[in-house]
């Protein structure tokens, strides 16, 4: 930067100032000139890292890079445990995308957590059931019945309005999608309600008289359609999951590839396998 403007005043005292001044626009021209790409205009990205969690997802991810290959998109899936931690990869870039959660989960994640993350492609909702090894029908259930419910705040809302629907309790007038147990305002057959992670509370049934699981942590813990008791509704569900990114990328062209890798026939295909009815693909 020193022999640059050594240069610079040199050149100004020996021609007019207008003229010096033309000179200077022109190499700072220049220098935009070999700085290379405005930031506005992002590579797009051949190769991508995506979070999943483990399990069925899996297998389907197999198909959706297979798709993703034949698009030039080069995808590397990273398995996770649990629910918590997809989003904090991706809030902190150590993935490009995630896919397994619905859009109150998000929000819920986006006010306590503060993430930038955004949805980009829906992939499949899966009904959340009430499922037990001890009862057949939800009428059987007993006064002081134990019941599970996942813990964390979206799916336990979710989970209440599944024994609300059922007859099993009444929440307060105006509880939305993220109530609480506070908001039981009527418990008829006085049900115990235990808290659990939403990983362990499948496991748990056995234990517990009936508990409303997740899905893929149903296919998980051995549950399926003979120990379900009871689920909810499918018409305008509003817990269908999505490929989601952080803010900012979300336009980038990797971006529509991905979700074009997801959403078509082949895959389709293998998550109906995978998931045999439970899931449903929801784009």
């Amino acid at each position: 930067m020193a022999e640059r403007g050594n240069a610079s005043n040199s050149l100004v005292t020996s021609i007019t100032r207008r003229a010096g001044l033309a000179a200077l626009f022109a190499t700072t021209l220049a220098v935009v000139g070999f700085a290379g790409p405005s930031p506005s205009f992002a590579e797009d990205k051949k190769a991508i890292k995506v979070g999943i969690i483990s399990g069925e997802d899996e297998d389907v991810w197999r198909v959706v890079t297979a798709e993703a290959a034949k698009k030039g998109l080069t995808i590397e899936t990273v398995v996770f445990n649990d629910y918590t931690q997809p989003n904090e990869a991706l809030e902190r870039g150590e993935i490009d995308a995630n896919a397994f959660q619905h859009k109150p989960y998000l929000d819920n994640q986006i006010k306590t957590q503060g993430y930038h993350i955004v949805p980009v492609g829906y992939t499949g909702v899966w009904p959340i059931g009430l499922y037990s090894k001890k009862h057949t029908k939800v009428a059987d259930l007993p006064e002081g019945a134990v019941i599970g419910l996942p813990n964390d705040p979206s799916n336990e809302g979710r989970a209440l309005h599944v024994l609300e629907h059922e007859g099993l309790i009444k929440l307060k007038e105006g509880t939305g999608i993220l109530a609480t147990t506070a908001d039981i305002a009527d418990n008829p057959k006085k049900l115990e309600i235990k808290e659990l992670d939403a990983g362990i509370v499948g496991r748990s049934v056995d234990d517990l008289d009936a508990a409303v699981v997740n899905t893929d942590w149903a296919l998980k813990s051995g549950l399926g359609p003979g120990n379900r008791i009871a689920q909810e509704p499918v018409a305008d569900n509003p817990y269908r999951n999505f490929i989601a990114v952080k803010a900012g990328t979300e336009n980038e062209p990797w971006v529509k590839t991905l979700v074009a890798s997801y959403q078509n026939e082949a895959v389709k295909a293998e998550f109906d396998k995978v998931y045999k009815g439970t899931g449903i693909s929801a784009y």
